[in-house]
């Protein structure tokens, strides 16, 4: 631009707000969509609300001001549906392009509270008439994880969960188990029941044959000194697999 046309555009103002006045029409639209996006959670409730918007609703929160509609799409794209986005490593979530720290943190808030909330409901509880609730636990804990990793469920007399340890995480498809190390945990606890717990990232559930071998040796130790092994559950994207209902144990 010479500069005498920089100072037809100075002496023509009107030429200029057009660029403001697109971004206030944007703005305006942005806000509109939010508003309708909020107003429509607070009418149906999260059970009938797309995974989509659940997912804007939390982004909202991260990112105020700019449209996230289509960030919303690129990370269940990505990660499959909503829990897979809130579960995902923050390795993963910052590689998707409009991820930062601030998004990454709200989605950790969300899985850290739903993983609160399924555990409240298991713990101090007789475990196994709640059932389903621990397995919800479970799943919500560990369906989603990159890694193998081995927890310990120990109960009390009452089969009352007195603590969820995580002993090991391992690899995409192994993690190292020592029996000796179950027991004399449980022991320190004070336990008088155990229920295993790991996971398979590749999503099949079915145990291998270590699985196997590794519960029957702590089951050995457990008998030994009195403690009863309730069950191993294995978690995978595609279901969970018990050992008691399989005859395993």
């Amino acid at each position: 631009m010479t500069l005498h046309q920089a100072h037809m555009m100075d002496a023509l103002p009107g030429l200029q707000p057009h660029r403001i006045s697109i971004s206030h029409s944007r703005e305006a639209e942005q806000h509109g969509h939010r508003k309708r996006v909020r107003d429509r959670f607070l009418k149906a409730g999260g059970d009938a609300t797309p995974e989509s918007e659940l997912l804007e609703l939390v982004l909202f929160r991260a990112i105020p001001r700019r449209e996230v509609r289509s960030l919303a799409r690129r990370l269940l794209a990505t990660f499959g549906d909503f829990n897979g986005v809130i579960a995902a490593s923050p390795n993963r979530l910052s590689a998707v392009q409009g991820v930062g720290t601030s998004v990454i943190q709200e989605l950790k808030v969300v899985e850290a509270a739903a993983q609160t909330m399924a555990r409240t409901k298991v713990m101090h509880r007789d475990v196994l008439s709640s059932w389903d609730a621990l397995l919800q636990y479970c799943r919500a804990k560990m369906a989603n994880m990159e890694r193998e990793q081995f927890r310990v469920l120990f109960l009390d007399r009452r089969n009352r969960l007195i603590a969820d340890e995580a002993l090991q995480t391992g690899t995409v498809d192994h993690v190292p188990v020592y029996p000796r190390e179950v027991i004399k945990r449980a022991l320190e606890l004070n336990a008088s029941a155990l229920i295993l717990v790991h996971n398979h990232p590749s999503g099949d559930s079915t145990p291998s044959r270590d699985d196997i071998a590794m519960t029957r040796q702590i089951r050995q130790g457990a008998e030994t000194l009195g403690l009863v092994l309730h069950d191993h559950l294995i978690i995978g994207s595609s279901g969970t697999y018990s050992f008691r209902s399989n005859e395993l144990l």
